[in-house]
């Protein structure tokens, strides 16, 4: 194949968690050497893989004829990002990938995918980005690549994290695994051990509880959409340096007092669909706390002293979103002074509240 005829495969589907960088980005990935492997009209020609001079529409999957069912060969060894998204490919053989040592990124987002061979990504040893959502994998892949910044694997079967299960991989920066039918129990000690993450997503699971052992590194820590019924004392007291914390939508209850000290450095709190009967004691005491979500709970009141501080200047940042619609306080009631640290009346959002 031709120079000219590569650098004219241009990218039909966005790639999962960049879409922002709208055509700035996509002319920039058209300008280098991109293999196009999905289905978007006449880019993909007899199974093969074509040139095509105008950008595909992006399909929710490809017609079943024209799909590929399992990784295609003769795939340009240059080839910086690899799209395999909405296809039929079941199973990720040793080879598939052979020869593509210059592989930045990889998706094989929304596909039939339940087998990945230990050594499929021994080859890769620049890849930097895996999407592997929407698959039918229940364990993580063995042997990923040393060089791994980011991987999402949420919307899978997964069930265990075994001890080891990201071993080496000492540049993970963000982890996206929300989306599994994963209960605390199947995170096994060490399942995350040498891990320096600033991101991790596990929503939409089957926790009952803030999981343990999870990287101290942590900047954020998602949490959402679980089963959590109560965040005890210890909790959080790995997690210094969390700038924001998820744990909307669960049934939780009851905030230990004194739980949230150790989150020194926390600047948003999503607590919102909960079973809150109270403001959360301790937030006074979170000097760089900027937005609080407590909307759609059970909370009926509001003290003077809950969320701001009574020494002047003890904190940092005032806050500037603090979400208290959808509870059954009365919004008269609260004394003004209870907002005391705030950025402007509009800072607060009370009302809107339905037996």
């Amino acid at each position: 194949m031709s120079e000219g005829a590569t650098k004219a495969w241009i990218l039909c589907g966005v790639m999962e968690g960049v879409a922002q960088h709208n055509q700035s980005h996509i002319s920039k990935i058209t300008s280098r050497w991109t293999a196009l492997v999905e289905s978007c009209g006449s880019d993909v020609v007899g199974g093969k893989l074509a040139p095509s001079g105008t950008a595909g529409t992006l399909s929710p999957a490809c017609p079943v004829a024209s799909c590929f069912t399992e990784v295609p060969t003769n795939i340009p060894r240059d080839t910086k990002f690899l799209d395999l998204q909405n296809n039929r490919i079941t199973e990720i053989k040793e080879n598939d990938f052979k020869g593509l040592t210059n592989l930045y990124g990889l998706s094989l987002r929304n596909n039939l995918i339940s087998k990945v061979h230990p050594r499929a990504f021994v080859p890769l040893k620049h890849m930097q980005k895996l999407y592997f959502s929407k698959n039918l994998l229940t364990t993580i892949p063995k042997n990923l690549p040393a060089s791994l910044v980011e991987i999402r694997i949420h919307e899978n079967r997964i069930r265990k994290v075994p001890a080891g299960a990201f071993a080496g991989l000492n540049n993970m920066n963000c982890i996206e695994m929300g989306a599994n039918p994963i209960q605390n129990s199947g995170f096994e000690p060490g399942a995350f051990k040498g891990l320096k993450v600033n991101f991790l997503r596990i929503s939409e699971a089957k926790l009952t509880g803030v999981p343990k052992d999870l990287p101290q590194s942590l900047h954020e820590l998602h949490l959402d959409h679980n089963q959590i019924q109560a965040v005890e004392l210890e909790d959080l007291s790995r997690y210094k340096h969390l700038y924001r914390l998820g744990l909307g939508f669960n049934h939780i209850r009851n905030i230990e007092n004194g739980s949230l000290s150790y989150l020194t450095m926390l600047r948003e709190l999503h607590l919102d669909n909960n079973r809150l009967t109270r403001v959360p004691q301790g937030l006074p005491e979170m000097k760089y706390l900027q937005v609080v979500y407590l909307h759609s709970n059970n909370i009926s009141q509001v003290g003077v002293d809950d969320f701001c501080p009574r020494g002047f200047g003890m904190k940092r940042t005032f806050y500037n979103g603090i979400s208290l619609f959808s509870n059954p306080v009365k919004y008269w009631e609260v004394q003004p002074a209870a907002f005391r640290c705030v950025s402007d009346r509009f800072t607060i959002q009370f009302g809107n509240y339905k037996k």
